[in-house]
């Protein structure tokens, strides 16, 4: 293996909205730790709502801060005790954000997603969340949140198993079933995967709502039905096309509030919604229809256990990342990057950065 560099290359954000390319000390792996050589990281919706400090004292704690939490590449250097578990170095890994404790009940259950230790120092960290990320030429990570990358898959898919291991969780959260007619509300990377995810469990039938004209054409092309959600109402629509039912489940994967009450709308009776969009406001409930029609409305926070699952789906091209994937950049253009993100004409979806 090539000697690690005692500094690395890292996007650091100072405070929000003001982010430098610097060279900072390369981190070192503790206990149950590696090094990864980073050689791809994608940029999240999340990442964003970080870079704009959305989410203060939470996410992050406080500034400097280093996010990105998408990642694939190639183990460096491992840290005391990572051997024993089969790791070597060389070894080509993908990583997910959540490094949880592993001994509260939500962990011991399988509910790592939803530590009871969130966020306590020495027990719980979520990369790129509350804890420094991945971009950048090298990141550390628990060997409870890295995952050996098929030879199949190259590191700019590897980049991508994370949010496709979500679309999964959010289906799975739908509990999504044979022959379901499932509408998905917002066409990004999560929502055109959740419908790839749908299909892997059964679903008979995918409506995407989108008002990006780029992500529609997308998810037309993917074999979806879409609705222009700038075009009148797409409750309207999406009962009208479902003979005035409404929809088995609907995934809501935009994070906006008037979504969520769209989505809530399109439920057929006894309906479920999986959400995973995180509005940054407040969202009303039309609890009236949600007692009466007995809709379910269930959160869905990163993953919890598919990531393992999800690799063979995107192997046989059940779950297809590369369609997503639209724009890369080297990890020095994360400026430029981020723009294209932000810009609804151009056409991006999953940009892909190379540190």
């Amino acid at each position: 293996m090539p000697e690690v560099s005692p500094t690395m290359q890292a996007l650091v954000v100072l405070e929000p909205n003001h982010f430098e390319i610097q060279e900072v000390p390369t981190p070192t792996p503790g206990a149950n730790e590696v090094l990864a050589h980073v050689r791809a990281v994608s940029i999240c919706g999340t990442d964003v709502h970080l870079v704009r400090g959305d989410y203060p004292g939470f996410w992050p704690v406080s500034f400097p801060f280093i996010p990105g939490h998408e990642w694939a590449g190639e183990i460096v250097k491992l840290g005391p005790g990572a051997e024993r578990y089969g790791w070597k170095l060389g070894d080509r890994v993908a990583g997910t954000s959540h490094d949880a404790c592993g001994v509260c009940q939500k962990c011991v259950e399988g509910h790592y997603n939803l530590c009871e230790n969130y966020g306590v120092e020495g027990l719980h960290r979520q990369y790129g969340h509350n804890y420094q990320g991945a971009d950048a030429t090298y990141v550390v990570h628990g060997i409870k949140c890295i995952f050996k990358l098929p030879d199949a898959l190259s590191f700019e898919d590897g980049a991508l198993i994370d949010p496709a291991s979500i679309a999964l969780h959010v289906a799975n959260r739908g509990r999504v079933a044979p022959g379901d007619t499932v509408a998905i509300t917002g066409g990004g990377a999560i929502g055109l995967l959740s419908g790839d995810a749908a299909l892997a469990r059964g679903a008979g039938r995918i409506i995407v709502c989108e008002r990006n004209a780029a992500r529609l054409a997308k998810a037309a092309s993917l074999g979806f039905e879409t609705v222009d959600t700038s075009d009148g109402d797409p409750v309207a629509v999406v009962r009208a096309m479902t003979g005035g039912l409404g929809a088995d489940v609907v995934l809501e994967c935009a994070g906006v509030p008037v979504a969520v009450q769209w989505a809530l709308g399109m439920l057929r009776r006894g309906g479920r919604c999986a959400a995973v969009g995180i509005p940054t406001q407040g969202v009303e409930i039309p609890m009236q229809k949600l007692v009466l029609d007995e809709l379910e409305l269930v959160g869905c926070r990163a993953s919890a256990g598919e990531m393992l699952r999800v690799m063979p789906l995107v192997e046989q091209g059940r779950i297809r990342i590369r369609e997503v994937a639209t724009h890369r950049f080297s990890l020095s253009e994360y400026g430029k990057a981020l723009d294209t993100f932000n810009d609804p004409k151009s056409g991006a979806i999953k940009i892909v950065m190379v540190p």
